[in-house]
């Protein structure tokens, strides 16, 4: 595979399971230097990095946190000088209830980690890219930041506003180097789904029935799309929400 990314550097919040994992065995399969950032530590996914001759760090972060956020921009400037993407995917689903019985306690938290946290990262890595005259962000929406879903009203909030706060940054600093771009996966085979789905085969299979593809989608696709984004290959993309859908959103 193509060392693209050699010797650049990838922030990468939520980057020990899921979608964020595959991202970060994808930059590191291309060559770059990955900071993990997350609540817990996976050395799975630190030692498999390492194994494919790329550098990785773990930053224990909240990303609701603004010291933590801070801290992981100069922890990360401290081992490497600089670093030339991030992806902000870490996120969390949130409690189902309909918008009636949605708790302040969910909605905060939901919020506060979702939407806030994404605020917090992008506003310290831009900070650091505007010093360096370039760089690209990816966040990580949904198709729930696209269309609506029962139940989930503060997920569906927080990642309509993931959107909004894209097209919004990519807008104020598209002649300033630094490009902003945003993925809304569909239903991805990951920890969150097992969560959503209880790990039950039959609501399982009911996604995947509403999938027009027929299957659920699977981290590394959805990290593909990501890497690309982040290349100069999409060097005339910013401001733009991708589903990685499935078709989903076409319906």
């Amino acid at each position: 595979m193509e060392k693209i990314f050699e010797n650049k550097v990838v922030i990468i919040t939520g980057g020990s399971f899921g979608i964020g994992r595959a991202a970060a065995i994808a930059f590191a399969k291309r060559g770059a230097n990955v900071i993990i950032a997350d609540w817990t530590e996976n050395q799975e996914t630190l030692d498999l990095i390492k194994s494919l001759s790329a550098d990785s760090i773990f930053i224990k972060c909240d990303i609701s946190s603004e010291a933590d956020v801070k801290g992981m921009i100069e922890k990360t400037i401290s081992k490497y000088g600089r670093f030339d993407y991030a992806f902000n995917n870490a996120g969390i689903e949130g409690l189902s209830a309909p918008t009636h019985e949605c708790t302040h306690e969910n909605w905060d938290r939901t919020i506060g980690i979702n939407l806030k946290g994404t605020w917090l990262c992008m506003k310290y890595e831009i900070s650091q890219m505007l010093k360096q005259g370039k760089g690209a962000i990816v966040n990580n929406a949904s198709i729930a930041g696209l269309v609506g879903f029962q139940n989930i009203p503060a997920y569906v909030a927080s990642k309509h506003g993931v959107i909004g706060l894209t097209k919004n940054a990519a807008l104020e600093y598209a002649k300033l180097g630094i490009r902003v771009n945003v993925v809304c996966p569909g239903v991805i085979k990951t920890p969150m789904i097992d969560r959503f789905t209880g790990k039950s085969k039959e609501v399982e299979k009911q996604f995947e029935n509403m999938e027009p593809v027929g299957r659920l989608g699977q981290p590394e696709e959805v990290a593909e799309t990501v890497v690309w984004l982040c290349s100069d290959a999409s060097s005339f993309i910013t401001g733009d929400a991708i589903p990685v859908d499935g078709g989903w959103t076409a319906q």
